[in-house]
């Protein structure tokens, strides 16, 4: 069911935010209501109490309303999966900043994997990117919304990592065909019950 609300969203993608929501309103909550009488289906004669189960129903139903937010608001991702692969990184780097001087050297260094991040996110060649920007701020440049990676990416193509980028589409082709047969089946099962 979770899965079929990601497929509600894969085909809001070019949608403005008012049609987005009629289009989650129509599509997605039909299937948070069938998720929804599931989970309350389920009570203690079929779930143990101290299970894992049992504490992913408990924050479901005291997240209710939180996670039907969504729908509500056609600026609101269905989740926030860019967001927690970009802090993997902060997570990965933490041992590394146990030995930071200072907390002067701390919050340089989380400018920098901010930035480093960014340029990571537009598929940028890092190293070209600080190069040529703490360059540019070395030479007196205070131009910053021309440093910012998405602008800079436009202006520096030789720097953009294609295949990066190649390989973005490929997992995102490959995502839909999956997600294609998954809907031709469901379709296919309801027509034989």
């Amino acid at each position: 069911m979770i899965q079929g609300l990601y497929d509600v969203n894969v085909r809001e993608q070019g949608m403005d935010a008012d049609a987005r929501v009629a289009h989650r309103k129509k599509f997605a909550l039909p299937l948070l209501d069938a998720i929804k009488k599931y989970v309350d289906s389920l009570d203690e004669s079929t779930v143990l109490p101290k299970s894992d189960m049992a504490g992913a129903l408990g924050y479901i139903r005291n997240h209710w309303e939180a996670l039907n937010v969504y729908v509500s608001n056609g600026q609101i991702p269905i989740d926030n999966n860019r967001v927690e692969q970009l802090m993997r990184q902060v997570a990965l780097g933490r041992k590394n900043w146990l030995f930071v001087a200072n907390v002067e050297s701390g919050e340089r260094v989380a400018r920098l994997m901010s930035i480093v991040s960014s340029a990571k996110r537009h598929s940028l060649d890092v190293w070209k990117y600080l190069k040529d920007v703490l360059d540019r701020v070395l030479a007196g440049d205070t131009d910053y919304s021309r440093m910012m990676p998405d602008v800079w990416k436009q202006e520096h193509p030789e720097a953009v990592r294609v295949y990066r980028e190649e390989e973005s589409r490929y997992k995102a082709d490959r995502k839909q065909v999956t997600r294609a047969r998954r809907i031709v089946a469901a379709k296919l099962k309801r027509q034989n019950s």
